[in-house]
């Protein structure tokens, strides 16, 4: 009994985040009730609340899938290379890559700090991207590839440059554009930092 009520909360829940991720990938936050997104769902205000405590943690809920999802697709793409410099190439790659997707933007982009507020949506950015920014960083300097200033200051200055160009490409008129001047923007203030030892470092810094 109990291995079946665990199941069941599951699949409520799970049908909750599916549901709300396919409404909030096209609607904004503020125009979608509770009502409508448990009606949708074909459950209860009480499963919502029971479970997500309401719209704003659903949608939270929501973000945070997408930011993992994210993560896990920037970690895979990191991990597909050897050399420093081109797992960082390849993360910030598909890092733009996701950024430029209608529906991340939608979710995460555009009405995450507008459902969440600026500082929840923040910590749940850094908490899935973050830390693959001061690894690859400190990759980086252990291969003595870029100036030795202290990995959580690049990493800090890197952040908050991808979090700027990712809203930058979220309010372009041409998403996919926005995105291809960004990560040559990035290659070219990562290529400032590098040293020039053994590596060749991005946009032919050497």
């Amino acid at each position: 009994m109990e291995s079946f009520r665990g199941k069941y909360a599951e699949n409520t829940r799970q049908a909750l985040l599916e549901t709300a991720g396919q409404l909030f990938a096209h609607r904004d936050y503020a125009d979608l009730s509770a009502e409508e997104l448990v009606r949708a769902a074909g459950l209860t205000r009480g499963a919502l609340y029971h479970h997500f405590d309401g719209k704003r943690g659903l949608f939270e809920a929501v973000v945070d899938d997408w930011e993992s999802r994210a993560a896990q697709r920037i970690r895979a793409a990191i991990e597909s290379a050897s050399a420093p410099f081109d797992r960082v190439d390849r993360g910030v790659e598909e890092f733009l890559n996701v950024c430029a997707e209608p529906d991340y933007r939608h979710i995460v982009l555009l009405q995450g700090p507008i459902g969440l507020g600026w500082q929840r949506w923040r910590e749940l950015d850094q908490r899935h991207l973050g830390s693959l920014i001061v690894q690859a960083v400190r990759n980086l300097l252990e291969a003595g590839l870029i100036r030795p200033h202290p990995a959580e200051l690049i990493a800090g200055a890197f952040y908050g440059a991808l979090t700027e160009l990712s809203l930058l490409i979220t309010d372009s008129d041409d998403p996919h554009q926005a995105r291809s001047r960004a990560e040559a923007l990035v290659h070219d203030l990562l290529g400032g930092l590098a040293t020039g030892a053994t590596e060749k470092g991005p946009a032919g810094s050497e």
